[in-house]
């Protein structure tokens, strides 16, 4: 059996701080991560972005240069996956069945897409967008002259993917089921103003509309076919309709969660010696008054691997790191601050058809979360007033002229 002091599952953005962080606090052991990708870590958010459009080469998506891990003595073993975990043995086993022994085990496993449950998810022409390997098959179906593009959820990734295709000259459909774009996410204003924007880019954008099958013929997608009966035709079909906490072998070995796997604030699971981290880890959020949650974001991953590093390292800092989050689309940069979960009231800075503006989110008259179009000056100064629970005057508040920090 092998064996390293720290093993670090998953090479996206949480495994790689994991990494990066031992060595920042000090830790001199071995540490070995294990990833299913062919590549050492890369940024996964210019995927579905800038990699895909063609903008910026795979080179310069890499974290850290491929030199870096064996400069900082991080062993990578590329195109593994664990099958299994024993927490008693401190060991994993991997999908060859060799074992790898740990004394602390970082499981930052991210999460997979979730799929389509519908007849025909399955054809060649179906994608996800989740590593360089996804992007890459749908990148060769566009050259060999795809054109006709469904795009299946209205969520960032679904959004991203759709502005990116109709600059690269598809014709692209957008089904989302619920009645509103980033339902989930965002309040009613940001969900206007975004529909609004990809309905006027030419994307047929249809609202409160489900799949009931993707067509196909001699094993490759043709269609999708809508309730109602109408099949829209496709040469691709994109999915982007959230992921699966990836943390099977976890709960299999006893690990606490119901909606992934549950941690404390030093991103420590039930199970001894084993942390958590990332997309896959459910936390307490002082953000979120405390409750429950999981973040899929860059910032989540990377403070909790810093969290989770420095326990191991013997300082104990709890994680309360602040969330933020963005989203490009044509030429809109979102910036979001806070979390606006439970939110009770919003309020609007700016006018939308101006393309600058700010959604200010409240819950019993206190901010807890912006969402800023191309008005970063609002994301910073209202980062401010999440920090300090503040209470301003509303009627101050919605005076775009007036500066955020003026309220504190």
């Amino acid at each position: 059996m092998d064996r390293a002091d720290i093993v670090i599952v998953g090479t996206g953005h949480g495994g790689a701080q994991a990494a990066i962080a031992l060595r920042q606090n000090g830790f001199e052991g071995s540490i070995l991560m294990i990833g299913r990708d062919a590549e050492p870590p890369y940024e996964r958010p210019p995927l579905s972005k800038e990699y895909l459009a063609g903008d910026k080469p795979f080179e310069r998506i890499y974290l850290r240069p491929p030199q870096f891990w064996d400069d900082k003595d991080v062993a990578l073993q590329l195109k593994s996956s664990v099958a299994s975990v024993d927490p008693d043995a401190h060991s994993v086993m991997l999908s060859d069945d060799s074992t790898i022994g740990y004394n602390a085990l970082i499981w930052a496993g991210g999460g997979d897409p979730r799929r389509l449950s519908c007849s025909g998810a399955d054809l060649d022409g179906v994608h996800a967008i989740r590593t360089r390997a996804d992007v890459d098959r749908l990148k060769a179906e566009l050259n060999a002259g795809a054109k006709r593009v469904v795009v299946i959820g209205g969520g960032y990734i679904g959004l991203e993917a759709a502005a990116v295709l109709r600059k690269l000259g598809c014709e692209v459909t957008l089904l989302e089921m619920l009645p509103r774009v980033l339902a989930r996410v965002a309040g009613e204003e940001l969900s206007d103003f975004y529909q609004a924007e990809h309905r006027a880019h030419g994307v047929d954008l249809r609202l409160e509309t489900a799949v009931e099958c993707i067509a196909g013929a001699d094993g490759k997608v043709t269609g999708v076919t809508i309730e109602g009966g109408e099949t829209i035709p496709a040469d691709m079909v994109v999915v982007g309709i959230g992921i699966v906490p990836s943390v099977g072998p976890l709960m299999a070995a006893g690990a606490a969660g119901a909606n992934g796997v549950d941690v404390d604030e030093f991103c420590r699971t039930s199970l001894e010696d084993i942390y958590a981290i990332g997309d896959c880890a459910a936390h307490a959020n002082p953000y979120a008054d405390g409750a429950v949650i999981r973040l899929e974001s860059v910032q989540n991953a990377n403070d909790m691997a810093t969290t989770a590093a420095k326990h191991i390292c013997g300082e104990d800092a709890p994680y309360k790191a602040f969330p933020w989050f963005w989203s490009n689309q044509y030429d809109l940069k979102l910036q979001t601050a806070g979390l606006s979960i439970d939110h009770d009231a919003t309020v609007l800075r700016g006018d939308p058809a101006a393309k600058k503006f700010s959604v200010v989110y409240l819950k019993e008259g206190r901010v807890i979360a912006l969402d800023c179009v191309n008005n970063t000056k609002d994301y910073v100064q209202g980062r401010k007033l999440i920090e300090a629970r503040a209470e301003p005057d509303l009627e101050e508040l919605a005076d775009a002229d007036k500066l955020l920090k003026e309220l504190l």
